[in-house]
C-alpha cells in the first residue's frame, strides 16, 4: 500500500475534495498526429495542517514548461497593461536607492521586466522556457534559462548582490517544491527587500464554482492564511495583500523579512474576511466540489441541447485551463467543433486531449456561430468589447462560471 499523500508546504495529511479525473498537459496544443498521450490524475486536497489547497499528484516540470511553451503574457492589452502598472509601482514604491536590482521568477516575455530595464534598474528574468525567454531578451531583457530554486538564488547573490525586489505573476503557484523557492527568496533578498508574487486566489475559484482554475501547472491555490504560515516557516512575514482583477481573481502577496516591516491592516483584514466566508473550511471545500459537478453536467447539457435544436456552436480562446473543462466533462469535436483563438502559436493545432482544432480568430468574425462557448472568460469584457458584432449579430455567449449561462 502506497503512503498516504502528504502537504509539499509543512508534511501534514492532505484531505482530497475535488476529484477531475484523468487530465493532459494543459498547454500541450499539437498538431493531431502529434499530441502526447500523457494523462495524469488531477486530484485536490487541502492540508490538514496548513490548510494550503494543492493537487496531490505533480506533473514533472520538464514536460509542462518546455521549449516551445505556447503561453505569452503580453497576448492580452489588460494583462500587459496591469504588468506596466506593476512595474511601475514598484520603481515608485521600493525602487529608489541606489543601484537596485530586481529579479523576476518566470519572467515570461518580458512584459513586466522590459519596464523595468527601460528604467535603468539591474534586473534578472530566470524564465525556464527558452522560446519565451528569447522575446524577454529581445526587448533587453536580461534573462537566464532557468528553475529557480535556493541553489541559484545564491549564485545570484554572489554575482549580483541582494534584490530589492523579488517578483513573480503566476509563477509561484506552479512550483511543487515551493520550500526551495522560498529559502532562495530569503537568501536573496535584500535586508529591506519584498518578494511580490501574485496568483489566482482560492476564495475567488470557490466563490466563481471556477474549477477550470485547476489544471496542471497550477500546484497551490493560495490564501491568505496558507501564504502567511508558508512564510513564517522560512523567516518570512506577509506583510501586505491586494485584490488584482487578473485572470478571474488573484491576490498579490508581499513577504519581507521577520520583523523588517510593519504589516499593513490589509492583512488582518483579508485574514477575518477569509474567517467569516470559510475559505479554509473542510465542509466548504466539499460543497464546492458538488457544485463543480453539478456546473459540468449543465454545461455538457445546454451543448447537447444546442447540437439537438441545430444550433452551431464554437468556443473562444484556447486557454490552458479548457483543458479541465474538456476532459472532465468529455466535450469533443462532436459537441464543440472548433475553437477561435488569436494565439498564433496555438493555431493550426488541436485542444489537449479532447482533439478539437484551434483556428484563427478572424473566421469568428467571417462565420460567427449561434453560440460561442467562452473558455476565456477571465478576460470576458476585453473580448465580448473586442467582439460587440457577434452579439449584434444575433449570437449568444456561453458561459460556465460562476453558473452556466447563454446570454
Amino acid at each position: 500500500m502506497s503512503e498516504p499523500a502528504r502537504c509539499r508546504v509543512c508534511g501534514e495529511g492532505l484531505a482530497p475534495f475535488l476529484d477531475l479525473g484523468e487530465q493532459p498537459l494543459s498547454n500541450d496544443f499539437a498538431t493531431a498526429e502529434e499530441s502526447s498521450d500523457f494523462r495524469f490524475h488531477l486530484e485536490i486536497a487541502a492540508c490538514t495542517g496548513c490548510t494550503m489547497v494543492q493537487m496531490v499528484h505533480e506533473v514533472p516540470r520538464e514536460l509542462m514548461f518546455r521549449e516551445d511553451y505556447p503561453y505569452l503574457s503580453s497576448g492580452s492589452t489588460h494583462m500587459a497593461e496591469h504588468f506596466e502598472a506593476a512595474a511601475r509601482d514598484a520603481l515608485e514604491r521600493e525602487l529608489r536607492i541606489d543601484d537596485p536590482f530586481v529579479v523576476e521568477l518566470g519572467c515570461n516575455d518580458g512584459v513586466y521586466l522590459k519596464h523595468v530595464a527601460a528604467a535603468g534598474v539591474r534586473h534578472l528574468g530566470v524564465e525556464p522556457s527558452a522560446a519565451v525567454a528569447r522575446r524577454a531578451a529581445s526587448l533587453g531583457v536580461d534573462v537566464r534559462v532557468d528553475f529557480f530554486d535556493e541553489e541559484l538564488a545564491r549564485e545570484v547573490r554572489a554575482k549580483e548582490g541582494p534584490a530589492k525586489v523579488v517578483f513573480a505573476a503566476n509563477t509561484l503557484c506552479h512550483i511543487p517544491y515551493i520550500g526551495s523557492v522560498l529559502a532562495g527568496v530569503e537568501a536573496l533578498l535584500h535586508d529591506d527587500g519584498v518578494f511580490c508574487f501574485e496568483d489566482p486566489y482560492l476564495g475567488d475559484i470557490l466563490a466563481t464554482t471556477a474549477f477550470d482554475q485547476f489544471y496542471d501547472e497550477h500546484f497551490y491555490y493560495f490564501s491568505v492564511h496558507s501564504v502567511q504560515a508558508m512564510a513564517r516557516r522560512h523567516g518570512l512575514e506577509l506583510v501586505d495583500v491586494a485584490p488584482q482583477a487578473v485572470h478571474g481573481g488573484e491576490l498579490r502577496y508581499t513577504l519581507a523579512r521577520a520583523g523588517a516591516r510593519t504589516p499593513a491592516p490589509a492583512v488582518e483584514a483579508a485574514l477575518e474576511q477569509e474567517r467569516a466566508a470559510g475559505v479554509t473550511d473542510p465542509a466548504r471545500l466539499r460543497e464546492f466540489g458538488e457544485r463543480v459537478r453539478t456546473n459540468a453536467d449543465e454545461l455538457v447539457a445546454v451543448l447537447e441541447e444546442a447540437r439537438a435544436a441545430g444550433r452551431s456552436v464554437a468556443a473562444y480562446g484556447a486557454t490552458a485551463k479548457s483543458a479541465t473543462v474538456l476532459n472532465y466533462c468529455g466535450i469533443g469535436p462532436d459537441l464543440v467543433p472548433v475553437v477561435y483563438d488569436s494565439s498564433p502559436t496555438k493555431q493550426g493545432r488541436v485542444t489537449p486531449g479532447s482533439g478539437i482544432p484551434v483556428v484563427p480568430s478572424e473566421g469568428f468574425r467571417a462565420s460567427y456561430p449561434d453560440i460561442a462557448l467562452l473558455f476565456a472568460w477571465n478576460h470576458a469584457t476585453e473580448i465580448r468589447a473586442k467582439e460587440q458584432g457577434f452579439a449584434d449579430a444575433g449570437g449568444s455567449w456561453l458561459t460556465y462560471v460562476p453558473r452556466v449561462q447563454v446570454d
